[in-house]
């Protein structure tokens, strides 16, 4: 009974040569692939290990990012050739052979666009390396792995894309519709354009985000009342780390349609706030030098910023800001909490009935005495 007609032509020929094939000669092109395979990873193995010993002696980076991406691709490529390469010493029949060749062939464009991508990683963990966010002043740095990002998004996108190209025109068929395909291309694209242009937007919003950066990497900024930073930025979704380590994932179109607040676009200084309300018996000079102190004594203060002034008069109390820089949101948050506490301290022990209270006046009131 034959195959089923179903079946491409090709891989029909290639499975009726597999059925009739001798067992004998079946057992040696099995054992001559594996050995094909083995050496091929042998060899790869081999070479990963001579490169990571040469990492480990040199201070450059580019090594340890060749190290660190290479491995996997290669550990895949390599086999994959060797096989190709021992492909025509085994004993079979032409149509087993471009079946297996074609499937090898697929193989190896896979693992060269996986080796391409790596390969970008590798330019952009170089790149990344000199620009570091664990600095003080990182808005350079900032923009520059957005960049980065955007970056290796789109050349992941783009070898993605290549490589199925690639794949495709392996087919017979596929080559011979592409003239077709050529076209017709006009109306395709607006067919295409009309059913994915929210897509195709999302996808140009990150283009424009990585150009324009009206967001970089690591940034505060407050998105849906959320105060965090942004953690991650792709083509289509940008990934911001709220403060209590949720996680808030917003379409990139947003950044360009809707307003937020970003605590780090110019600068990472930032000022802090702190809100007191104190009888009207409390001593500013006293308060201001208390203020003083706690800042001075305080890491988290930029030097910069000091000020301690009365903004609203209410019926029993008025209100004091106490006004302070820092040098990003972190600190700051964390300096308005330490200045509120000493404030609230300095108050209770030196200035007991500068807190607020309630006065009561009582008119007309008799006292008898017995």
């Amino acid at each position: 009974m034959g195959l089923s007609p179903r079946l491409p032509k090709q891989l029909t020929d290639a499975m009726e040569t597999v059925r009739d094939y001798p067992w004998q000669d079946a057992l040696f092109a099995l054992s001559l692939a594996v050995l094909a395979v083995v050496i091929g990873r042998l060899v790869a193995t081999t070479c990963l290990k001579a490169l990571a010993r040469w990492a480990k002696r040199t201070n450059t980076t580019v090594d340890d990012a060749i190290a660190r991406h290479f491995p996997r691709p290669l550990r895949w490529l390599l086999p994959v050739v060797a096989l190709d390469a021992v492909l025509p010493l085994l004993a079979q029949s032409p149509a087993a052979e471009a079946f297996v060749h074609h499937c090898l062939v697929i193989a190896i464009l896979v693992c060269s666009g996986w080796l391409v991508f790596a390969s970008v990683k590798v330019l952009t963990d170089v790149i990344g390396d000199r620009y570091r966010l664990d600095k003080a002043d990182n808005l350079r740095a900032r923009a520059v792995q957005t960049q980065i990002n955007g970056f290796r998004n789109i050349a992941g996108f783009v070898i993605v894309l290549m490589t199925l190209a690639f794949v495709l025109m392996t087919f017979q068929r596929v080559r011979e519709l592409g003239a077709g395909i050529l076209a017709s291309a006009g109306l395709a694209g607006i067919v295409l354009g009309f059913a994915a242009q929210k897509s195709i937007a999302t996808v140009l919003a990150g283009v424009q985000i990585a150009i324009t950066q009206p967001i970089r990497v690591d940034d505060v900024v407050i998105v849906e009342g959320e105060w965090g930073r942004i953690e991650e930025i792709t083509l289509t979704y940008v990934v911001i780390k709220i403060w209590d380590l949720r996680r808030l994932i917003v379409p990139i179109s947003y950044f360009l349609e809707r307003p937020f607040q970003n605590w780090t676009r110019v600068s990472a200084d930032i000022l802090g706030t702190v809100f007191l309300q104190v009888d009207y018996g409390v001593s500013l000079a006293e308060l201001r030098a208390e203020l003083g102190r706690l800042l001075s004594a305080s890491p988290l203060w930029d030097g910069k910023v000091s000020n301690l002034v009365v903004t609203e008069c209410g019926e029993k109390t008025m209100t004091v800001r106490a006004l302070m820089g820092a040098r990003d949101a972190s600190d700051a948050w964390d300096l308005r909490c330490q200045v509120r506490e000493g404030l609230i301290a300095f108050l209770a022990s030196r200035q007991p009935g500068s807190l607020p209270r309630q006065r009561l006046s009582v008119e007309g009131a008799t006292r008898s005495l017995s």
